[in-house]
């Protein structure tokens, strides 16, 4: 066997794996079987390696010195499939970003001050674009305790804010790769659906709960756990998928382009209950709800790439998001997912951009060592 230094690191609401890319083969095949040998996939429990069964969790981090100018590190990011042998690289994940900035400064790509909060420009690869993580540094090391918290993750730690404003056209070039804040789209066995697709940080075709007929309020087991309505919401992301030219027919999304678009399902602020806690979230703590559905599966919290989207989206007049949301209060979108609520600053430049869209996450490093292939 051959062994690779590696660390397992929560970043936000999700956990990968991080490695970097002086110590693994050169890009192609080779990586990406080590990539998959690390996680244990293909296995429904990937119970040969280091993934967590889990879209959350079966995720890799690789970092190395930055590629391009003004930039202070490369991350590449990984979606590891988990009963699928594939590996994509075709997104990055927003959570997982929020763990970069501090291995990044533990990895000397970065030299920390010694106090105070350190702006670090990470050039995420996978779509070739800048995101700007403030990092609290306190006697020169990147700090994970604190008093933040976020919903879908227990305790507390400190506040790493995550600006996404440099991101818009992440794959298509544009921040509405169609041109129209609503597209009426073909969906085989469905008929027209009405979709709004934005792209920054990730491309998400974002759909009205209302137009499959739900409430915007399901639990992530209550959507999983019916196979015909995740094979349809898969059928509508194949949809978009065509619209925006990755695939020619809706039935290979799965196959050639399982990580992007994003679906997301959006409906106006209604109370809702937080999954797997004793509590409910009333509908004046949020601005909208929305679920977002990838590889089959329901994400159990919600992704900080398409949070800065569905921000952006809710800011164009006109978008499903913006008719199903409140109006903006105090520079902010709080959006309901299944646990609870997760909030970005908007701020925007006054023709058709933004100087931020950002949000709060936290991280902490779980373990280091060497992982064996």
């Amino acid at each position: 066997m051959k062994s690779f230094r590696c660390a397992i690191v929560r970043g936000g609401t999700s956990k990968g794996v991080f490695v970097f890319s002086q110590d693994l083969p050169p890009q192609g095949p080779e990586r990406d079987r080590v990539i998959k040998r690390i996680m244990g996939t293909p296995d429904a429990r990937q119970i040969d390696g280091l993934g967590g069964a889990d879209i959350l969790t079966s995720k890799v981090a690789i970092l190395g010195p930055p590629s391009v100018p003004g930039a202070d590190v490369d991350y590449t990011f990984a979606q590891v499939g988990i009963e699928k042998d594939t590996v994509s690289y075709e997104g990055n994940c927003g959570n997982i970003s929020a763990a970069v900035g501090p291995i990044a400064i533990e990895e000397g790509f970065v030299r920390a001050k010694d106090e105070g909060l350190l702006k670090i420009r990470i050039h995420n690869t996978n779509v070739g674009k800048i995101i700007t993580a403030e990092v609290p540094i306190k006697e020169g090391i990147p700090q994970s305790v604190g008093d933040y918290a976020i919903d879908g993750v227990p305790g507390f730690g400190a506040k790493i804010m995550l600006d996404f404003s440099e991101t818009a056209g992440s794959v298509t070039g544009k921040l509405l790769p169609t041109g129209r804040v609503v597209d009426s789209v073909d969906v085989p066995g469905l008929g027209e659906i009405e979709m709004s697709i934005v792209d920054l940080a990730n491309p998400v075709a974002f759909i009205r709960a209302e137009s499959l007929g739900l409430t915007g309020v399901e639990s992530p087991s209550a959507v999983d756990g019916d196979r015909g309505l995740i094979e349809k919401l898969e059928m509508i992301r194949g949809a978009a998928a065509v619209r925006l030219g990755f695939v020619d027919r809706a039935e290979d999304a799965f196959s050639k382009t399982p990580y992007i678009p994003f679906l997301c399902y959006v409906s106006g602020p209604k109370e809702s209950s937080v999954y797997g806690e004793n509590r409910s979230l009333s509908a004046g703590d949020i601005d909208m709800q929305a679920r977002l559905v990838g590889f089959k599966r329901t994400h159990k919290t919600f992704p900080g790439t398409g949070a800065v989207c569905l921000a952006a989206a809710a800011s164009l007049e006109g978008t499903l998001v913006h008719q199903a949301s409140q109006q903006q209060q105090g520079g902010r979108w709080r959006i309901g997912h299944p646990s609870g609520v997760m909030e970005v600053e908007v701020q925007t430049d006054g023709q058709g951009g933004f100087q931020r869209l950002a949000f709060g996450r936290t991280w902490r490093k779980i373990m280091e060592g060497r992982v064996f292939v």
